[in-house]
This record gives structure tokens, sequence and C-alpha cells, in this order.
């Protein structure tokens, strides 16, 4: 089973997350909140996800109180945040990404989910997608 992630971004329902196509893009689920009681709600109904990807431009509460509210529902939760370039990191976070680069925030996640990562990273590998076989 691949990885799911939920990524909490600070864009507006029907746009798209572009965090979200990142962790599309390395082949993991990803789940999307839009606000910080979203993300609530979404981990409450799926606590088996294994991180976050925590946009730390979020209106209405502070990344850091988002933080220990998702802790309160899974302590353990792997959090990575990304922020605009020269913004601190918000505190209990495993991983920050201080810029959005695709190739940092991959290899974050890489960091949390490592044998889960290589064993995508094995599959695609061994598929060819300019196939001649059926």
């Amino acid at each position: 089973m691949r990885p799911c992630f939920l990524v909490v971004d600070n864009e507006y329902p029907g746009s798209i997350s572009t965090r979200k196509l990142v962790v599309e893009s390395a082949k993991l689920n990803a789940l999307t909140a839009y606000s910080p009681d979203e993300a609530i709600q979404t981990l409450q109904r799926f606590p088996n996800i294994d991180g976050v990807v925590l946009d730390t431009q979020l209106r209405g509460r502070s990344c850091a109180e988002l933080i220990n509210e998702l802790r309160e529902i899974q302590n353990d939760v792997p959090i990575i945040t990304v922020s605009p370039s020269g913004h601190d990191p918000c505190g209990g976070e495993q991983y920050h990404v201080s810029n959005f680069d695709p190739k940092h925030l991959l290899e974050a996640i890489q960091k949390v989910c490592p044998h889960e990562m290589s064993r995508v990273v094995k599959h695609e590998g061994e598929i060819s997608p300019c196939s001649d076989k059926p």
C-alpha cells in the first residue's frame, strides 16, 4: 500500500494544490484540507495517515496551534512544514522545508517513510512507460 499524506494548504477548494501535486507525482496518496478545521476533521476521519504536509501560512489558526491539535489526535504523526523562504519553522514539526522547492519536499517525504518510498521507486523502475508489451 502506498503511503498517504494529509496536505494542509492555504489554497482554496477547487484550486490545484502544488504541494498535493508533488505528493501525487511521487506516486503517493494525498488527502487535502484547505483550512485548519478541515485538517482536524480529516485527521479524525483518517487517523492512520503516514504524514502531514503543512503550509505555515494558514488563515484562522497559527501553525503551532494546529500542530498541537493534530498531535492530540495522532501523537506520532510526522509533520513536514513548508514556508516561504526566510520564515522560521512553527515548532513541533519533524521536518521543515524553508521554501517551496518540490525536490526539498520530496526529500523530506522520503525521510518520513524511507522504506515505502524505496518500494515505490523500485516498483516504478520495473515498469517501462514505453513498453511494447500489451
